[in-house]
């Protein structure tokens, strides 16, 4: 662990997402919606270090304290594709203005960081001034959480677990999905820098059983739903994606209602992120019973 002192509050990087988790899991459990990626990927890299899979050297996981020690913000950056943007949670101004001093002074350089508003305008900011650049909007996310699920119209089939025998179709339209989202929000495929999950990974996704297919009536898979394992009690749904040529059938309210359903059968709060430039998707989960919590953004500089 490394400690940077600031005016009213310090830095803590943490290397350990284990030791992270430690120092900020009260905090992390408080708002456990806002905090549901950095959550449940400091848990899941925790399950994996103890499995022997060795961590990135670049890897940091942040922690924000006040003068009386108490936790006040988090982020990390573990992000497994360039340009590794950091993700940060809410915390203080000050805070997120000298986090961009912090990694200036440490020599990192940081083209894109995502998370919550307005900590990231504000390190991305205070980055452009140090060393130049301009900030740039990637994407405007939007996260939201189930309250009463509200039923769709039924569509014929039904929802299926996706198995280790499934992983290169589901690869195949995890790809797409990414894509696909940027088309529809009227970006250039790949302008939203994520990446398939290593196929370990989706190996791992599926083995848990937090892949499903909805099927036809003839039990041919025509979309994709996914799912997060519980982080402190909330489950994140994602990916949801349908091939262009089954669209418009109720295929995915279909199945995320009914994913919703069972995570919350589980005792589970489910939430999802939506593109804020692709109205259609942010309609159908309106439609199913979700509701917007906080606004985030991807922010790329450029230089």
């Amino acid at each position: 662990m490394t400690a940077v002192p600031m005016a009213t509050s310090r830095l803590q990087f943490h290397t350990d997402p284990g030791e992270f988790l430690a120092a900020a899991g009260d905090h992390l459990a408080a708002d456990p919606v806002i905090s549901t990626v950095v959550a449940a990927f400091a848990h899941r890299r925790s399950a994996q270090q103890a499995d022997g899979i060795a961590q990135p050297d670049r890897d940091w996981w942040l922690v924000v304290r006040d003068e009386s020690g108490t936790v006040v913000g988090a982020g990390m950056r573990t992000a497994p594709f360039a340009p590794y943007p950091p993700f940060l949670l809410p915390m203080p101004d000050e805070a997120a203005v000298a986090l961009a001093r912090t990694l200036h002074e440490r020599g990192e350089e940081v083209l894109a960081i995502n998370g919550a508003l307005p900590a990231v305008e504000l390190c991305a900011a205070e980055l452009t001034r140090l060393g130049g650049g301009r900030v740039q909007v990637r994407q405007h996310t939007r996260l939201h959480e189930l309250g009463e699920l509200v039923q769709p119209e039924p569509a014929p089939g039904g929802l299926v677990a996706a198995t280790e025998d499934d992983v290169d179709l589901v690869t195949e339209w995890f790809g797409a999905f990414m894509g696909d989202a940027d088309e529809q929000a009227g970006r250039p495929r790949g302008a939203s820098a994520h990446e398939v999950p290593e196929r370990a990974e989706l190996l791992r996704r599926l083995r848990a059983g937090r892949m499903w297919f909805w099927v036809d009536k003839e039990g041919q898979p025509v979309h994709l739903t996914g799912a997060n394992p519980p982080s402190y009690g909330v489950a994140r749904v994602g990916p949801v994606y349908t091939p262009p040529t089954q669209r418009g059938r109720g295929w995915a309210s279909n199945a995320v209602a009914e994913v919703s359903r069972r995570l919350q059968a589980e005792g589970a709060r489910v939430c999802l992120f939506t593109d804020q430039a692709n109205p259609t998707s942010n309609k159908v989960y309106a439609r199913l019973g979700y509701r917007a919590v906080v606004d985030m953004a991807n922010l790329v500089i450029v230089r």
